[in-house]
This record gives structure tokens, sequence and C-alpha cells, in this order.
């Protein structure tokens, strides 16, 4: 089965939103591994892995994320293959 590995960041009103829990809650009902954190520049930035579909899923959420959040931009880098080390989809302290 074919794996894709894609770090996002976003942009925009991202914090304070719900926007990490609800794509904590998005990546797991897609079965991806990976994970999810603030930043301090006040974006928010994931790694995600898993199938093409659910990347591309999960990518294509992240432009609106939740109702309340106001996505300005999102960077997309697919990065060499698949990231072994992940298990499951995990929320990580603001970096």
């Amino acid at each position: 089965m074919a794996t894709l590995t894609r770090r996002l960041s976003i942009f925009g009103r991202v914090q304070g939103v719900g926007f990490r829990w609800s794509l904590h809650a998005e990546a797991k009902a897609l079965g991806l591994r990976g994970w999810v954190r603030n930043r301090r520049d006040g974006s928010v930035e994931a790694l995600l892995c898993g199938t093409p579909e659910a990347v591309e899923a999960l990518t294509a959420w992240a432009y609106h994320g939740p109702p309340s959040a106001r996505v300005e931009r999102v960077l997309c880098v697919d990065e060499p293959g698949p990231d072994d080390t992940l298990s499951g989809f995990m929320q990580r302290p603001t970096f």
C-alpha cells in the first residue's frame, strides 16, 4: 500500500479556535499517523502519514478547518518516504 508523508503549515486565525483539536480528530478518523502542534508564531504545524487519499482529504480540510477558524494560507511539503517512527496521531506541545 502506498504511503504519503506531508508537512502542513497553516496560517491565519488558527490558535484558540479548536483547530489543533479538530485536526487531531479528523486525522484519527482518517486513520492517519503523525502529529499536530501550535507554533509560537501563531500558526499550526502538522505531519501527516498515511494513504495518499487520506492525506489529501485532511489537506483539503486544513484549508478551512473548524467553523471558528479563519485560514489565510496553507503550505504543503511532501516528504520523502514514510516515517516509520510514527504510531497513531498525537498533539504535541507548542514549538
